[in-house]
């Protein structure tokens, strides 16, 4: 019975803390074998003090231990005096080697956007500035407590995509952002984060009915309501991006793989008659921009689709002629360059990875893969020390969406895929984006920081301790 109001929070704020002295309880309070002795009792005090004053200060001389024989109870009056810090951090478990990754690719990235366009190179820094203080600040928070604010931010999320539904700024024929007038903000960036931070929560909460009926159907339709908004800003790579996302969490989160199986059968055979449909002229599935990108990809060699395949095409060129170490790194000025002739459109953003590789070479383009596969890799690890389900749906939902969009611009960069404007996470200029993947790194870290593995360590040190006094 701990005495004072911050007697109540220690319960509240320490529920894995507490669960642990009751566990050690247990080995010591089996109802046929209580030794009752003195010493037996002067052991379950000082037991006791020294597991609750690792986080609280309380008045030793005044704490009392009592227990009852039926049912057999141990009750324990603890006098609170002030409540100490009671945050489990440990620089040990700050995961300084992710940091050092994102700082590598950030740099990377300004640099290239400054190649790219000069007069981006100030913004796309002070965007990784800020990133850097967000994802600091977010690191330091605990995860869990902000998944308790899961339905405010499933709202606010809604509400901005409404407002680029009905008060957004078009660009390149799609109504993607919102003007605040000294900035532009695409929201659908924040989306992706906060649709992740809401489904690790919610899945976590529905552990144990995951593969009903009821469960999967409310999960759809809470995924549909964001998608549908998504799709129609008109946004098909981040539809895509997103479904991709849940498929994989829901997976990670314990979807039963008969489930599997039986989505798989449906999904495939739904897909080829969508793209039997999609390359039909009169078509009413997809925008004719859309189907344009498709059908290049599909058809290259066709005149008709020679303008939407020519930018790809230069991006290749782009890459080709940086050969081993660059233009940049050799000091080869004898070819014009692709990217500063204009060649390739959005060469800062969605075609990043030509100027790396016109620039830097075959070896500047491996680096970067290198820092992202680097990247989503140290997001799965630190799935793995996850505390709970919540962290770890988390951060391989942060981690897929680093690996995925990657790949698709990479992809795209290359002539692997259609042309879908995605961006190179942490390289493209954009700073919602980079902002946004910044937050999403920061909770990854705070996963770390709330790890099993540290917690594991503080439980192997009471026991140690406790076994001082046997």
């Amino acid at each position: 019975n701990l005495q004072g109001s911050e007697g109540k929070a220690f319960f509240k704020e320490k529920k894995r803390s507490a669960g642990y002295a009751r566990d050690r309880m247990k080995l010591l309070l089996i109802s046929e074998r209580i030794d009752c002795s003195p010493q037996m009792m002067k052991m379950l005090r000082n037991d006791m003090i020294h597991t609750v004053k690792k986080y609280l200060t309380i008045d030793e001389e005044q704490v009392k231990i009592q227990i009852t024989q039926e049912p057999a109870v141990l009750h324990a009056y603890i006098p609170v005096l002030n409540k100490k810090d009671n945050r489990l951090v440990s620089s040990q478990f700050y995961n300084f080697r992710l940091i050092i990754f994102l700082l590598a690719i950030s740099l990377i990235g300004v640099t290239l956007v400054g190649t790219a366009a000069s007069d981006l190179r100030s913004k796309q820094f002070a965007g990784v500035i800020l990133g850097l203080i967000v994802m600091l600040i977010l690191s330091l928070l605990d995860y869990s407590w902000i998944m308790n604010f899961q339905w405010i931010m499933y709202g606010f999320n809604i509400v901005m995509l409404l407002a680029v539904r009905f008060f957004g700024s078009s660009a390149n024929g799609a109504a993607r952002w919102v003007d605040l007038g000294f900035i532009r903000f695409q929201p659908t960036e924040l989306s992706k984060i906060i649709i992740i931070l809401f489904f690790a929560k919610f899945f976590m909460d529905h552990e144990e009915t995951l593969n009903t009926l009821k469960t999967l159907a409310l999960s759809g339709v809470l995924l549909a309501v964001p998608l549908f908004l998504i799709l129609e800003q008109p946004d098909l790579k981040n539809t895509i991006t997103v479904v991709v996302i849940f498929c994989i969490m829901i997976y990670i989160a314990g979807l039963s793989y008969k489930i599997i199986g039986g989505a798989l059968l449906i999904a495939v055979p739904l897909t080829i008659i969508f793209l039997s449909i999609v390359v039909q002229p009169d078509q009413k599935l997809l925008k004719d921009y859309q189907r344009s990108r498709i059908m290049s990809f599909l058809y290259p060699e066709n005149e008709e689709y020679s303008d939407d395949i020519e930018q790809q095409n230069n991006s290749k060129t782009a890459i080709a002629s940086g050969e081993l170490v660059g233009k940049k790194l050799s000091g080869d000025n004898s070819t014009t360059s692709v990217n500063q002739g204009n060649f390739v459109a959005e060469n800062q953003t969605d075609f990043i990875f030509a100027v790396a590789g016109e620039e830097y070479g075959f070896i500047g383009c491996v680096i970067i893969v290198l820092l992202l596969l680097a990247i989503a890799f140290e997001c799965i690890r630190m799935s793995l020390r996850a505390k709970d389900l919540s962290g770890k749906v988390l951060c391989c939902g942060i981690g897929g969406l680093i690996a995925l969009q990657s790949f698709i611009n990479i992809c795209v960069a290359t002539g692997l895929a259609p042309n879908t404007g995605t961006p190179l996470p942490f390289v493209s200029y954009g700073l919602t984006s980079l902002v946004s993947l910044y937050i999403g790194m920061g909770l990854v870290l705070n996963v770390g920081l709330q790890s099993s593995t540290y917690n594991k360590e503080i439980i192997q040190k009471e026991i140690d301790r406790r076994e001082d006094y046997l």
